[in-house]
């Protein structure tokens, strides 16, 4: 058996530059990297042990350590093939390999960013690492790398493929399972089966499955609800492909359509249609969100306003499919091109 890197040297060095090119626009000698899909990103690092914090050191010159506890060693020797491993034991800090890291990098004394933003970088880590003794002018880095990796390269296309053709089929699964008498369980497992079977890995997050009773509760799931007649079932599913996520969402309702539900549906189809036809080169995230209301509005729903109307989404580890701590979103007035 043999085990494929998700990314072959030439795209992982193109990553490299652009994260280079972004530490001299921002003019840092270096960066501290917390967030797991960011690490992921540069490295190709893909277990679950993100739990714990990783802290990935990267200088101006492309050089990289990684720092996490050291039973990570073998799965770090086997995946990463341009970081230099530190590993800590258990009852060690973390702190005192990043620094010996950074000292290595030859970033002692020099201007160095760090993740704020991630959540696994706890409070007392961030405070050790910058307790460094040697002088680094510490900046808040987080964002500078989300944002190089919002634009995705055909690699990274083909992949998110993937995995919307998994969720595809396991959502058809999903609403093939909800009956009358079908407990959510029985959804959930149809769910899983299908998804996995067709070439999809544990998703980032999710999925969500919940009765009509339970709709407005944005993220909770399958707990052994029983679907009656009449019910409305909600599934917010996703799948994932070498870490990149595809959600999607429907409706299911068991028995009969309430009346006026084709005409929802029919909305809905054109609201989305007007956010993709918003969604261009030079356009504001803003102008698709408006683009969605004006939908809305057509339908009488002028007052009804969403805090966004879709997000983006790409590598993501648990507990999250949009990629990290923050969710880029298409929300009202939003000035990101």
């Amino acid at each position: 058996m043999t085990f494929q890197l998700p990314f072959p040297k030439a795209e992982l060095d193109r990553r490299l530059a652009k994260a280079t090119n972004a530490l001299a626009e921002n003019n840092l000698d270096g960066i501290v990297i917390a967030v797991p899909e960011n690490i992921y990103y540069l490295t190709g690092l893909d277990h679950w042990g993100f739990f714990a914090a990783h802290v990935l050191i990267l200088n101006r010159d492309g050089e990289m350590a990684l720092s996490c506890r050291a039973m990570e060693r073998i799965t770090v020797e086997n995946q990463v093939t341009n970081a230099k491993f530190y590993g800590h034991k258990d009852h060690e800090e973390l702190s005192n390999y990043v620094h010996q890291a950074m000292k290595d990098l030859g970033l002692a004394g020099k201007r160095v960013g760090i993740e704020k933003r991630s959540l696994f970088l706890t409070a007392r880590h961030a405070e050790r690492i910058q307790d460094d003794q040697t002088g680094v002018q510490w900046v808040d880095a987080s964002g500078i790398l989300d944002d190089i990796r919002l634009i995705k390269s055909p690699l990274e296309m083909e992949y998110t493929r993937k995995a919307a053709h998994a969720v595809d089929m396991g959502t058809l699964a999903a609403v093939e399972a909800v009956h009358d008498g079908a407990s959510d369980y029985e959804v959930a497992a149809a769910y899983h089966s299908k998804m996995i079977l067709e070439g999809s890995e544990y998703p980032g997050f999710g999925p969500f499955i919940r009765p009509t009773s339970r709709l407005g509760e944005e993220h909770t799931t399958w707990r052994g609800d029983v679907f009656r007649n009449g019910d409305a079932v909600f599934l917010e599913t996703c799948a994932a492909y070498r870490k990149y996520q595809s959600p999607m969402g429907r409706l299911v309702y068991v028995g009969s359509l309430p009346k006026g539900v084709e005409e929802s549906a029919e909305l809905a189809i054109r609201g989305m249609k007007a956010i993709c036809e918003a969604l261009k080169p030079g356009a504001k995230a803003g102008d698709a969100y408006e683009a969605w209301h004006e939908v809305a509005a057509s339908a009488g729903l002028v007052d009804y306003h969403r805090h966004h109307c879709g997000y983006l989404v790409g590598i993501g580890f648990p507990p999250s499919w949009t990629g990290g701590s923050m969710v880029t979103s298409l929300f009202p007035k939003s000035t990101r091109k």
